[in-house]
């Protein structure tokens, strides 16, 4: 790996004193298909202080601008990703409409929160009623789709009791006065539980994994006749019936209101895969949502595909800075499909399609005090790109939430503080409450769980449940350059096939053992090269794609110049100085050909 990043806790010898690991806040990735949302519509998190916004007084400028952070590399990018210019008093004349007032009862339009998705904004009435206006950025995908589907999502699962925000008005296009798509809803009032996370006590933890595993049973028990993800039956009939869009119709729900159509997932969109001409309908069997992404992908890299250094340019090392051919992970796909069909669970149960929150964490999560000062969880916010798939490809706890890489937690044992710990130092206490506290959500999610939504527990407690999760994941995300996710997990397929499958015939991958060894050594490459990274993030202090908020990011950048002059000089030829200048992994990068 660059030798920089080899002995990076050695090499950062100088102070980062207001740059630390607790800056990093949780920030949408566009290129991360693990979507995690910050488009809160409640109270503002520390993280950052927002600024208010006047429609009568401020320059419009900043509402369509991002201005929560920067990145370390492709700052301009992110931006102009970010950037949206609407017609303001259109925007505040249609919210005003919805709600049955009129533009003058509107005092104050506030920037109130930006994602990587969407802009957040809270509109005050003169009675003091507030409203939330959601603004997707122009680079949000699949167009169209992610707005109509996120509303009949919200409005499907209110109807079942679950504390969602209530839509006001939407339009899923920008043929609007405003010129922008648009999402008008209720204004939840209470806490961002990721404010107070850190601070909760054990009875706060168990009683709120009560009151999530509570939800998540009610909303995993709504009988879907499809996969896909939800919409209302007039916006998909109208999406269908336009000459650009070339999609069979959805599959529709006893409320005839709703129904199933296109999975709005990330992964199945991003850049030039939306130029396929494929199956966009919803999923009318498991097998169909095992393969469907797979068989994207295969389109795209037969249609587009050509070969790329890996995106990862930390990992570059280990394919000796060597373009990588497409052809590698078309012939692990063609794996995949081959064992596809005998991933689905012997019991029926685990098939069944249903919902879930596509990114259950603390800043999704809103809680309130009741009289009796206990939290109740009063609002799940940010449905956006939810999918409706089989339970066993749904199940898992939730990634904030869970703790696997330790083995008190995956032994589920009862957490409990060290006997020394009074006898320890500060950094020290620090660290081990730190691990208690994760110890305590992995654990007590997992027991209500149990106790409340038996079916997931069945699910997620699956001895092959991680894996026929990691294959699906691997085989419909988009191709950077690597092959290695997909191809070990199918390693371990066919080393677990009896237990994966139960038994039935044989495994029709079978790999060479020199291939499985080569691949393994270099796997654990990559895992070495990943660590390095993170370590560089701890001490410049930045969250995906380099993001830091923008009062530190001069500080970051100075950092990042520091680590990166450290790199060349370690550099023992002309050679290896020349691959980390090309191959530095926070510089500025030509994005485009991984699209």
């Amino acid at each position: 790996m660059l030798p920089c990043l080899e002995s990076a806790r050695v090499v950062f010898g100088f102070p980062a004193a207001s740059v630390r690991l607790s800056l990093r806040r949780p920030c949408s990735s566009l290129r991360s298909f693990r979507v995690s949302y910050s488009s809160s519509i409640v109270t503002p998190t520390r993280w950052p202080p927002r600024r208010e916004f006047s429609i009568m007084a401020h320059p419009c400028g900043d509402l369509f601008e991002y201005t929560s952070g920067r990145w370390i590399y492709n700052d301009d990018l992110r931006h102009a990703e970010r950037r949206c210019v609407f017609k303001v008093d259109e925007l505040s004349r249609l919210a005003a409409e919805a709600v049955n007032r009129s533009p003058d009862d509107i005092v104050r339009l506030q920037k109130l929160a930006e994602g990587g998705f969407n802009r957040t904004f809270l509109i005050t009435m003169r009675c003091g009623f507030r409203m939330v206006a959601r603004i997707p950025y122009p680079v949000t995908i699949p167009k169209y789709f992610a707005v109509a589907s996120e509303v009949a999502t919200m409005a499907l699962l209110r109807s079942f009791g679950l504390p969602v925000p209530e839509v006001y008005g939407y339009s899923p296009t920008p043929n609007n006065a405003a010129g922008t798509e648009y999402i008008f809803m209720e204004f939840v009032q209470g806490t961002n539980l990721s404010d107070i996370w850190f601070d909760l006590g054990e009875g706060e933890i168990i009683s709120i994994s009560r009151q999530l595993a509570e939800l998540e049973s009610k909303m995993m028990s709504i009988a879907f006749p499809a996969g896909g993800s939800l919409y209302y039956t007039e916006d998909l009939e109208n999406a269908a019936g336009s000459a650009s869009w070339p999609t069979r119709a959805g599959i529709t729900l006893e409320d005839k209101r709703f129904c199933v159509g296109p999975d709005t997932s990330l992964r199945l969109w991003y850049g030039r895969r939306s130029q396929l001409d494929l199956d966009r309908g919803p999923y009318e069997s498991a097998e169909a949502a095992l393969v469907r992404g797979a068989e994207k992908e295969l389109a795209y890299l037969r249609r587009f595909g050509r070969p790329v250094l890996p995106f990862q340019r930390v990992r570059r090392e280990v394919y000796k800075y060597k373009e990588q051919p497409p052809s590698d992970h078309i012939e692990n796909l063609d794996r995949y499909l081959h064992i596809a069909s005998s991933l689905i669970p012997r019991n029926p149960a685990l098939g069944h399609f249903c919902i879930r929150h596509p990114d259950l964490q603390p800043s999704n999560i809103i809680v309130s005090r009741s009289p009796d000062s206990n939290l109740q969880v009063v609002g799940l916010i940010d449905w956006q790109h939810t999918s409706i798939l089989p339970l066993f490809l749904l199940t898992g706890i939730p990634q904030q939430l869970q703790n696997y890489d330790d083995i008190g937690s995956q032994s589920m044992t009862r957490p409990s503080l060290p006997e020394n710990l009074d006898d320890m130092d500060e950094t020290q206490q620090s660290g081990e409450m730190e691990l208690y506290r994760r110890r305590l959500v992995h654990y007590h999610y997992v027991k209500a769980t149990e106790e409340y939504n038996g079916l997931h527990y069945a699910a997620l407690t699956n001895p092959m449940g991680v894996l026929r999760r990691r294959l699906f994941c691997h085989a419909s995300d988009p191709w950077e350059g690597e092959t290695f996710a997909l191809k070990v997990a199918l390693i371990q397929a066919t080393k677990s096939w009896k237990t994966l499958t139960g038994g039935g015939p044989p495994c029709p991958v079978v790999f060479d053992p020199d291939d499985v060894r080569e691949t393994m050594e270099l796997d654990a490459e990559q895992k070495e090269a990943d660590e390095s990274l993170e370590a560089c993030r701890d001490v410049i202090g930045f969250g995906p794609e380099g993001w830091v908020p923008t009062e530190h990011y001069e500080e970051a950048m100075a950092l990042s110049k520091k680590l990166k002059e450290d790199g060349l000089a370690a550099a023992e030829s002309e050679e290896e100085r020349a691959q980390v200048a090309a191959h530095w992994p926070f510089d500025d990068m030509d994005e485009e050909e991984y699209m």
